[in-house]
This record gives structure tokens, C-alpha cells and sequence, in this order.
């Protein structure tokens, strides 16, 4: 009688939940769009910028009085019509430092990514020694010596064995 493959139907639930997994991901790396209006601008950049008088506060969380003065600036600079990039890089040679989230290029991006790229590998390979884990074939039949050891171990454990 021939059994029905389970493996099969395990990899059609595999393959579900990875497109399943995936479309989440897209669908929430693709929630918010680019701020559009200089005011969405101006408060994304204040979101991304250090206060340059506080401890881990942007500079939309912070109410001292250089980061009142830098909200106003970027407002103005956004409503100026000056780039994102172009207000950045003033900033920055003004206060160093003041970005919040550090650059992904040269040795910072190393930094950022080499974690990412550490796990990645480490799950490929862990699924590698699984996959061959699970089709491993059974080493080669038992020798003839090895049948007749068994044979008399039983044979002998059936003799003592109370009745």
C-alpha cells in the first residue's frame, strides 16, 4: 500500500507562509509614503536630527531652546524649497554629529549591515545541516555477524527472561 507524501504538503505550507511573510513586508515597508508638503518635510528631518543640546532627543522631541531654533530653520528652509540633503549638510557643518541615523556607507555601513549579513548565513546554514539531517540516507544493511549477534543476544535474553 502506498503512503500518501506528507513532504509535499509541507512545502506547499512553507511556500504559503513565505508569500504570505513577504507581501507583509511589502505592504509595510510601502505604508507611508515620501512626505509630500513642506511641512511633512520639515517634521521627517526634525524626526531624523539630534538636538544638539539634549541626550538622545531628536530635535521634535526636544524643547530646548537650539532645537526650537533649528525646527524654525529647517520650516523655513523647507518652505524655501531647499533639499532635504541640502539642509542636512548645512546642519551638519554646523553641529556635528547631528544626525541621528548614522550613514550606511564605508565602515558605518559595514557596522550596520555586517550583523544583518552574519544572521542571514548563520540561518542558511542552519538549514543546510537540517535538510541534510532529514534526507540522510541509512547507512548500508547489517552485516551478517552483526544479525547473528542480535539473534543470540535475544535468544539469550528470552532464556532468562522469568515466566
Amino acid at each position: 500500500m502506498r503512503r500518501p507524501a506528507s513532504g509535499s504538503w509541507r512545502n506547499v505550507l512553507w511556500a504559503v507562509l513565505g508569500v504570505a511573510l513577504v507581501s507583509a513586508l511589502a505592504i509595510g515597508a510601502t505604508r507611508n509614503g515620501p512626505p509630500t508638503t513642506p511641512a511633512q518635510r520639515a517634521g521627517a528631518l526634525d524626526a531624523e536630527l539630534r538636538c544638539p543640546s539634549c541626550d538622545d532627543l531628536s530635535v521634535a522631541d526636544s524643547s530646548a531652546a537650539s532645537a526650537v531654533a533649528i525646527r524654525q530653520l529647517v520650516a523655513s528652509d523647507t518652505g524655501a524649497g531647499m533639499t532635504d540633503s541640502a539642509i542636512v549638510s548645512y546642519l551638519q557643518s554646523r553641529y556635528p554629529g547631528i544626525v541621528l541615523r548614522p550613514s550606511t556607507s564605508g565602515l558605518e555601513g559595514l557596522v550596520w549591515f555586517a550583523p544583518i549579513t552574519g544572521f542571514a548565513v548563520a540561518v542558511c546554514v542552519i538549514g543546510v545541516v537540517f535538510w541534510r539531517r532529514q534526507h540522510a540516507r541509512t547507512s548500508a544493511p547489517p552485516a551478517d555477524d552483526d544479525r547473528r549477534l542480535v539473534a543470540d543476544a535475544l535468544r539469550v535474553a528470552k532464556d532468562r527472561a522469568p515466566l
